[in-house]
């Protein structure tokens, strides 16, 4: 199943519903727990999709592909390196990722993201996929030169705008061998299997959960593979996960 959040045309709140091809249904009840689902009949293009997810927080796996590490001279993390984007970072699919002013290098980084289903601490690696609600698409937008000057990463990857992810969450996807790819203006940057993964999904989970208790709607990035450029005023970023979907947005100077 793909669950989405959305808005219809008449400015209501926000709602959690599914999707059918192109037509939409509404979700009553908890989305993580016990719901309800009503017939698919609202037009896909009638409603605005929105993050599908309100997280807690935003969890980001750095250096999880071999080759990302090599390009920005980086070695293999023994262990998960882990840090965190605040939610206030998010917008939605089709949205418009802000360069800010204090950045004269902001690079895209497309990923596959885990989306927590159910609290927990120590889960264990076998025991990962009874967490996972299921899987989503995401870009942990970065000022790679404050990155690099800064002792740690907050104002690198904490920008308003600098996390885009949807465009739904697919309950059914396998992440063990997709291809992740992004392009720019419709030029190839960025192309790996999840297979090429350092630390796999159920391995990130078991690792984030010993340090901290993940809540529903959480997210975990999982890194980005090699090929990160930069994103200039006028650009589009269109990240694509093999089975998974689209995610899209344009790019402007603040």
């Amino acid at each position: 199943m793909r669950i989405v959040r959305y808005q219809t045309q008449d400015g209501k709140q926000p709602k959690y519903g599914w999707l059918l091809c192109d037509k939409v249904g509404g979700i009553s009840g908890n989305v993580f727990g016990r719901y309800r689902r009503s017939e698919a009949e609202t037009p896909l293009a009638d409603v605005k999709l929105l993050a599908p997810s309100e997280p807690s927080k935003i969890i980001c796996v750095g250096r999880n592909y071999v080759e990302h590490a090599k390009e920005l001279g980086n070695e293999v993390p023994k262990v998960p390196l882990i840090f965190l984007k605040p939610p206030s970072s998010i917008i939605n699919p089709n949205d418009t990722v802000v360069l800010p002013p204090q950045s004269a290098q902001v690079e895209h980084e497309g990923e596959l993201v885990v989306v927590i289903g159910k609290r927990g601490r120590h889960i264990t690696a076998s025991n990962a996929k009874k967490y996972i609600l299921g899987y989503t698409i995401g870009n942990d937008v970065t000022a790679r030169d404050l990155q690099r000057t800064d002792d740690q990463w907050t104002r690198a990857k904490g920008f308003d705008t600098f996390c885009p992810f949807g465009p739904w969450i697919d309950t059914e996807f396998d992440p063990a061998d997709s291809v992740v790819t992004c392009r720019v203006n419709g030029q190839m940057r960025q192309m790996a299997s999840t297979r090429d993964m350092v630390f796999n999904v159920g391995t990130l989970v078991a690792y984030v959960s010993s340090v901290m208790t993940l809540e529903p709607g959480d997210l975990i990035f999982t890194g980005t593979p090699a090929g990160v450029g930069e994103l200039k005023n006028g650009d589009e970023v269109v990240v694509e996960i093999e089975g998974l979907g689209v995610l899209r947005n344009p790019v402007r100077k603040e």
